[in-house]
């Protein structure tokens, strides 16, 4: 799980609940009114259907499942991987890396791999590796845009709702408590779309929106490094281009790791 994204709502949620008890309310008052939040939330996600292909609203629970699922790309041991298949493939030749893509479990890394050892050219390759990450990039577009959407019409819903309470409200000028009370509930539709679009819809889109900027630059490293492979590159030289795409800290860690293994005993490994 992506504890960030729980963690994050949830410290959201509990610093609502305070502040209301700090201000002398309740946090039961939040739920007085469930017709708005029917209205916010019905209405934002209603509003954002419309704006979407079907395939793209039905996907909705799979999105969401994603804002909270941890993604991991070993960019490390992927360079790793390539420099041994480089500095094989200086000594082989690139056919010898069929075997080699058997082994290897991303299927975009595999393809293109493959790709290389079908003998095509490194400008076509390109493209189609290019071809790939953008259709990707297009496909995720979708899927956070969706919640960037939701979170612009969830306020607006919520001033739908505050209006509509106010009218009904008005109905009460004979009642002055009542009149209070109406007022009151009626600002709750307002207060209830602010929170749809700040503490879910935007955040969750913006999530959606990291998770795919990593995996685009993940796979531009990989393409990077597949056309280095074909091109023949020295492996040292394809280690600092790709190192590049490393935090410093891992690129460091990386670095000492090999320094180490290096400096260890013919058929030992020397200790991280």
């Amino acid at each position: 799980m992506d504890l960030t994204t729980a963690l994050g709502l949830m410290f959201g949620s509990v610093l609502i609940v305070i502040v209301m008890v700090l201000d002398g309310g309740s946090p039961a008052e939040l739920f007085a009114v469930p017709q708005a939040i029917l209205l916010i939330i019905g209405g934002s996600l209603a509003s954002t259907v419309i704006t979407v292909p079907m395939e793209i609203a039905m996907k909705l629970p799979k999105y969401v499942t994603i804002a909270f699922m941890s993604t991991h790309f070993d960019t490390a041991g992927t360079i790793e991987m390539l420099i041994k298949m480089t500095d094989r493939a200086r000594r082989e030749g690139l056919l010898a890396l069929e075997e080699d893509s058997k082994n290897i479990k991303d299927a975009f890394t595999r393809k293109a791999i493959m790709l290389l050892v079908d003998g095509v050219d490194g400008s076509q390759v390109r493209v189609i590796m290019e071809t790939t990450i953008e259709q990707m990039s297009d496909r995720h577009a979708k899927g956070y845009g969706f919640f960037a959407s939701a979170g612009g019409f969830a306020p607006t819903f919520g001033i739908i709702g505050t209006v509509m309470g106010l009218m009904n409200a008005l109905k009460m000028l004979d009642n002055p408590t009542k009149l209070a009370e109406s007022i009151a509930a009626a600002f709750l539709a307002t207060l209830w779309g602010l929170l749809m679009a700040n503490l879910v819809y935007l955040p969750i889109g913006k999530k959606l929106k990291a998770k795919s900027e990593e995996e685009v630059n993940y796979r531009v490293m990989i393409m990077e490094g597949v056309l280095a492979l074909q091109a023949g590159e020295n492996p040292r030289v394809l280690r600092e281009k790709l190192g590049a795409y490393l935090a410093p800290v891992v690129e460091g860690k990386a670095k000492a790791e090999k320094i180490d293994k290096s400096k260890a005993p013919a058929g030992q490994t020397a200790k991280a």
